[in-house]
């Protein structure tokens, strides 16, 4: 059986402590026996309404397939868990294989920006060109 859960930590706690927070929430599935299908970070987004007055979280997604009993302990570990904000737990009918479409915006944006800071790197490389151009002609 599948089940997705999503859940959100507080957008105060670092990249590296979200993905750490997460790999300790699947070390424990794992240990009574589930496995984790999928897993995406979707990124800082903006709450539908404020919580413990914050207008942001990081939202993670896990897929889940194991007995009851794996999910049991996924559910009960972020209860426990305080950088935790939100959590929601969905029965599955069917595993898909495609990236979440947040998570493909999260990715496609991302894509863009690497994009537009390597155009601007590029900038200033053709202009250092053109101006050494200008100088070896005035020169001559």
């Amino acid at each position: 059986m599948y089940y997705e859960t999503i859940f959100i930590v507080n957008p105060d706690i670092s990249q590296e402590n979200t993905e750490a927070l997460t790999d300790d929430l699947i070390a424990k599935v794992e240990k009574v026996g589930g496995r984790i299908v999928k897993r995406e970070n979707w990124g800082s987004r903006p709450l539908a309404y404020t919580i413990a007055n914050r207008k942001r979280g990081t939202y993670m997604l896990l897929v889940t397939d194991g007995s009851a009993e794996a999910l049991k302990t996924l559910e009960h570990a972020i209860s426990l868990e305080e950088r935790i904000v939100r959590c929601l737990t969905t029965k599955l009918t069917e595993l898909s294989d495609k990236a979440s479409p947040l998570f493909r915006r999260a990715q496609a944006a991302a894509k863009r920006e690497e994009e537009a800071a390597a155009a601007a790197e590029e900038v200033p490389a053709a202009e250092a060109t053109t101006e050494k151009a200008d100088g070896a002609e005035a020169s001559a």
